[in-house]
């Protein structure tokens, strides 16, 4: 309960800071600071060593650079939940396993369906599948002690599921053409991180000079460098040598930059949206209807009608203290996209305007959406709660007054027979 405290507080406190880059970008890019902001977003910066060099605009070293560390973050935190944690308990795993599939079939069937078709279109099907936790997170503590602590742990648990099937949907769907030189270089690089693992190396620089390669050979692989982070964490080590568990001091280290630096960045380059009225005008086509679907109504109903069949089942139980209303508000919170969203939606159509960004404009509006509508059903859910506790209470009350009132009558009967 110590860990779920200190991850709502840190989770909570980045997704106020997300929500401020979000609405700072809307600001810069629709006022008098447009220009700056854009010049900003192009700024060219990188690395040169002879005929070698890597020069990108800030916005690329940002969704390409700082966003695999975020994964590499997610890695790290995978691992040590599935070898130590919550994950490797398997009575623990199937509700948020069965419902993070659900929250991901659902959302993607429903935009596919709205934008079938249309193959460019198609390919931003993912867009709908991901949550913002630290976003979700901000939501439930306004809720404070309205919200079981069981549902704090189920939508821990329902975020790493979501990570790992944004990890494996961007490895598999959203690859470009492949070097195979660079695969090559790639698949050397692994085999030094299992050798690194395999002999107990406990030093941060090795697996972090090691891990910088891997991520260079995958920015020129076609593969997204993101997944090259999820790799690197794999193999750091969690077992304590002499003491010291790698793993764990990253993870430490690397949460608070993660989480107050790197996604609200990542928030500010990519939700700076031209309020023009051609992105009003374009929120009625199909990629902006299924975005808005997919998040605010399908993905809820994904998560919640998985988890409803393996409950009723008796595979799985609802978590303690939670009634289903409260749980459905939960889902509804998962709607909340947002920086992930924006993100999948970036590698999704190439930062393209085609649809005059109307795209994360509806990514934005379902996120507010869902962060509402959640709120209020976990408030209902709570209200009910109660009352039904006041209810059993008084039927409680009623039947010791019942009782207490037929012991009276049966003593008096019994004072009668003997009169």
């Amino acid at each position: 309960m110590e860990r779920l405290g200190r991850f709502l507080k840190h989770e909570s406190i980045g997704g106020i800071l997300i929500i401020m880059a979000t609405f700072l970008a809307l600001i810069c890019q629709n006022t008098i600071l447009t220009e700056f902001y854009n010049d900003f977003l192009r700024l060219k910066a990188g690395i040169m060593v002879e005929d070698f060099k890597i020069v990108k605009p800030i916005i690329l070293w940002v969704n390409d650079g700082l966003m695999s560390l975020f994964f590499f973050y997610i890695g790290l935190e995978v691992k040590r939940e599935i070898l130590v944690g919550e994950l490797s308990s398997p009575d623990r795993v199937a509700l948020p396993l069965v419902g993070g599939l659900g929250g991901v079939i659902v959302p993607a069937l429903a935009f596919v369906a709205f934008t079938y078709g249309d193959s460019f279109a198609m390919r931003g099907w993912a867009i709908p599948t991901v949550s913002d936790t630290a976003f979700a997170v901000g939501v439930l503590l306004l809720l404070g002690s309205k919200v079981p602590p069981s549902l704090r742990i189920f939508l821990l648990l329902l975020a790493i599921i979501d990570d790992i099937c944004a990890v494996v949907i961007i490895a598999i769907f959203y690859t470009s053409e492949l070097s195979n030189y660079a695969l090559i270089m790639a698949g050397v690089l692994v085999g030094i991180l299992i050798i690194l693992n395999l002999l107990k190396v406990n030093k941060k620089f090795f697996y972090i000079v090691t891990g910088l390669l891997l991520w260079t050979a995958f920015l020129q692989s076609g593969v997204h460098t993101t997944i090259a982070g999820i790799i690197a964490a794999i193999f750091i080590p969690l077992k304590p040598i002499h003491g010291y568990s790698m793993l764990r001091d990253i993870e430490n280290k690397l949460g608070g930059f993660i989480t107050y630096f790197v996604m609200p960045l990542f928030a500010f380059v990519n939700a700076g949206i031209p309020l023009t009225s051609d992105a009003f005008n374009h929120l009625i086509h199909p990629v902006s209807l299924g975005i808005i679907v997919g998040l605010v109504i399908a993905k809820p109903l994904g998560i919640y009608g998985f988890s409803y069949v393996i409950i009723k089942f008796g595979v799985s139980k609802l978590p303690s203290g939670a009634n289903l209303m409260q749980f459905f508000g939960l889902c509804v919170l998962t709607g909340i996209g947002a920086s992930m969203s924006l993100f999948i939606c970036s590698i999704a159509y190439h930062d393209s305007n085609i649809f005059h960004y109307a795209e994360k404009f509806a990514i934005l509006i379902a996120s507010f959406i869902a962060a509402i509508a959640g709120y209020f059903v976990m408030k209902i859910g709570y209200k009910y709660q109660k009352e039904r506790e006041i209810l059993k209470e008084d039927d409680y009350l009623l039947a010791q007054k019942a009782k207490e009132a037929q012991k009276v009558l049966e003593e008096q009967k019994l004072k009668e027979s003997i009169g």
